[in-house]
């Protein structure tokens, strides 16, 4: 596991070792975080809440 930081919360958020940028983890204080690579290295973001368009 990967030790990681909310950072909504500010808390620890163990992430699989695995994890690939892309991924969403959903954290304790309900946040849905994004796995991304910054400078080489695992971080999160909060992930983008992206709708339906329903094709309009």
């Amino acid at each position: 596991m990967v030790l990681l930081k909310c950072p909504i919360c500010g808390n620890d958020v163990n992430v699989p070792d695995d994890s690939l940028p892309g991924e969403i983890v959903e954290h304790e204080c309900g946040a849905q975080l994004e796995v991304f690579n910054s400078n080489g290295k695992l971080a999160l973001r909060l992930a983008e809440q992206v709708g339906e368009d329903w094709g309009e």
